[in-house]
């Protein structure tokens, strides 16, 4: 029945105590002791219980490919694009889908069960779509799995890329994407942000699009992008990910910027450890930090969420699946280190992208799906210091994944202690 009582839980907003009634796997209750007995039992000890983790950007048909056909020796952003190339022909359906499960393996054991991944519809096959789609079929009952027609060789750069596109919609990708400043010149740039979001508009789909992944600061898609949501009407639905290029940019400039993309209701997605790896590669010193405006845009009223983008791939060597590592790494390169801002940088994992994907019944109050993550933690800046385990996922009211409190015991001169990574 996905019945459940979870008690002594506290809660990101700052609330402690509360008792959680879980009915048919969705919340019914929310309060201080709450008066129910026959049912399960958890109790949170007054440890963190959130709102699962939620990768607004990821690539899951590249994902633990690190080091096939070869390594990326420079570790530069084209150099990554160039691989990928040499190793599209030879990927397979089974290997695609075999790598992507060991993640969605890995992500549910971190309270990772929600992703947007965008996956490449440059090769004529679709190998990779229909791998994908079957990997969010298996994976339907405990993660929501997201894809985006991504065209990764450039939509006018590659000749069967819109149609690809389009099939790729049509065999069930969720949301259009693009990669405008991969585009021969400017203006082919923005004459792809207009094909792609009037196809979005006609077919009521949402667009998110690799935009000014650049340290240039005249790479400025981002406008483009805000233009053509707003004379659309997409506002809510459109998502500019990367946005690098902003880190460049004179400040005049972005005083004007942040205001249009604020009024066309498009959303900035930042992927702090793949910014922070793979921009600033030609500066010597002063080196650019990366990654894009990120309190700029929040002290705007723009949704800005955080995303993994890469674990062992072409472009990036490293990463396990834990969005908290995420947003420790984007408040460190954002220097968002108050204690608002560092509860910003949370949102940024967790309720933040929810709404740019558009979760429903994502969060923690009565009507909403029964999906959390119990921590061992206190709090969310906790959290963000020591990236604790993840004590125990919930979907729907059922635990799917369990992990016991890490406690280290000392054998010093003198001496026997116990080491608990909370203190």
């Amino acid at each position: 029945m996905n019945d459940l009582l979870i008690r002594n839980a506290n809660l990101p907003d700052g609330q402690t105590g509360v008792d959680i009634l879980v009915r048919q796997g969705l919340i019914v209750e929310v309060g201080k002791h709450l008066t129910v007995s026959g049912l399960p039992e958890i109790d949170a000890q007054a440890n963190l219980l959130t709102t699962p983790f939620v990768d607004a950007h990821f690539h899951m048909d590249a994902v633990l490919s690190y080091g096939l056909p070869r390594v990326n020796q420079s570790g530069t952003l084209l150099e990554g694009i160039a691989l990928w190339g040499e190793l599209k022909p030879s990927l397979t359906q089974e290997a695609l889908i075999a790598r992507a499960m060991q993640y969605c393996d890995w992500a549910v054991a971190k309270g990772l069960l929600a992703m947007r991944s965008h996956v490449d519809i440059c090769d004529d096959r679709l190998l990779a779509v229909e791998a994908l789609l079957e990997v969010k079929r298996r994976v339907a009952p405990y993660l929501d799995l997201q894809l985006v027609a991504f065209p990764q060789d450039g939509l006018l750069r590659s000749k069967t890329a819109l149609d690809n596109l389009k099939r790729a919609i049509v065999m069930g990708v969720d949301v259009v994407g693009g990669i405008p400043h991969f585009e021969r010149t400017m203006a082919d740039g923005a004459e792809s942000i207009r094909i792609l979001c009037e196809f979005a508009a006609d077919h009521g789909l949402r667009v998110d699009m690799h935009c000014d992944e650049s340290d240039d600061p005249l790479s400025r898609h981002i406008e483009t992008l805000a233009y053509q949501a707003q004379r659309l009407g997409m506002q809510g639905r459109v998502a500019g990910s990367h946005l690098t290029s902003m880190h460049s940019m004179d400040n005049y400039y972005v005083s004007k910027l942040l205001p249009l993309i604020r009024e066309a209701g498009v959303a900035a997605i930042a992927n702090p450890l793949i910014n922070i790896t793979l921009q600033g590669r030609h500066d010597t010193y002063p080196k650019r930090r990366g990654m894009t405006r990120v309190p700029e845009l929040i002290a705007a009223g723009i949704d800005v969420a955080f995303g993994h983008d890469c674990v062992m791939d072409p472009w990036y060597s490293l990463g396990s699946g834990d969005m908290l590592e995420v947003a420790y790494m984007g408040l460190h390169v954002a220097q968002m280190t108050g204690q608002q801002a560092m509860r910003q940088c949370f949102d940024a994992v967790t309720t933040a992208p929810a709404k740019i994907l558009g979760l429903e019944r994502y969060g923690l109050v009565p009507g909403c799906y029964a999906d959390f993550v119990i921590l061992d933690a206190s709090n969310s800046i906790e959290a963000l210091r020591i990236r604790p385990v993840r004590r125990y996922v919930i979907r729907r009211g059922t635990i799917i994944s369990e992990t016991a409190k890490p406690i280290a015991k000392l054998n010093l001169p003198g001496r026997i202690a116990e080491v608990d990574f909370r203190k």
